[in-house]
């Protein structure tokens, strides 16, 4: 007997349609198996698919890279949000229960906010082969749950054609390139091969350490940040002592149902 599962898939942190990241989003009655969720994760092919359970404003939320379940995701949080306020459309608060704690979500407007955790990284020296697999060598390093290679220049930053194979065996989730911007304050790319991301069109959850680095880099609060991948994706990002609020927007693209 076949299952039928309620999908929908929307581009989170885009200002148009065909920009910023699409994630799935899958609502549940209850938990499907882990094998089976990845299952559908990896078919649908995003670098995300969120499955949440829930009612009432308050749900667990998980979330499925093609490859494996990660701890905590931006993009997809922030799609999950936009389709639990549509159907509750009283509410403009959400509490999600996720492996990294309680993420409480905030409509504002046309955008949806996201209170996370801060993830520091700190200083350390570039590891081998971080310039075989970038073709560049950045001004300085940062480790934390990635890998962080900083840059002097937007344009460094939009050239760079990073090896995939290599990019996987550096230390940390992924890796995180980054510089100022010419128009915005902040500017990064994501690589995340090992997670079966060869590079994430916008990425949430990266902007919990870039935002710390930048605010004091550059004697800031609040930054406007722009993800430079093919895509594109834009957000604003407010450091609030051990909190990052990422804001952006959501485009729906489609609604359908699975059927397993």
């Amino acid at each position: 007997m076949s299952t039928r599962i309620a999908i929908e898939q929307l581009a989170a942190f885009a200002e148009a349609p065909f920009e910023g990241n699409p994630a799935a989003v899958c609502c549940l009655d209850a938990w499907l198996p882990d094998a089976l969720m990845q299952a559908i994760a990896t078919e649908n092919n995003l670098s995300e698919t969120a499955f949440l359970v829930g009612g009432g404003g308050r749900y667990q939320l998980r979330w499925f890279t093609p490859t494996c379940e990660v701890d905590l995701c931006g993009h997809a949080t922030l799609a999950a949000a936009a389709v639990v306020f549509r159907q509750e459309p009283q509410r403009d608060t959400l509490l999600f229960q996720s492996r990294s704690g309680p993420l409480r979500v905030q409509r504002e407007g046309d955008r949806i906010c996201l209170d996370f955790p801060v993830q520091r990284a700190h200083p350390c020296l570039p590891p081998a082969g971080l310039g075989e697999a970038i073709g560049a060598t950045p001004k300085s390093c940062l480790q934390g749950v990635d890998l962080i290679a900083v840059f002097a220049d937007e344009n460094t930053i939009r050239s760079l054609h990073p090896d995939p194979e290599r990019v996987a065996a550096l230390p940390g989730r992924g890796l995180i390139v980054t510089a100022p911007g010419q128009h915005v304050d902040v500017v990064s790319r994501f690589f995340a091969p090992g997670c079966g991301i060869p590079e994430d069109p916008v990425t949430g959850s990266a902007h919990c350490s870039l935002t710390p680095y930048w605010c004091e880099a550059l004697g800031k609060t609040v930054l406007s940040a722009r993800q430079l991948s093919a895509r594109g994706g834009s957000l604003r990002c407010t450091l609030q002592g051990e909190r990052v609020l990422i804001s952006g927007r959501v485009i729906p693209y489609l609604s359908g149902t699975i059927q397993v």
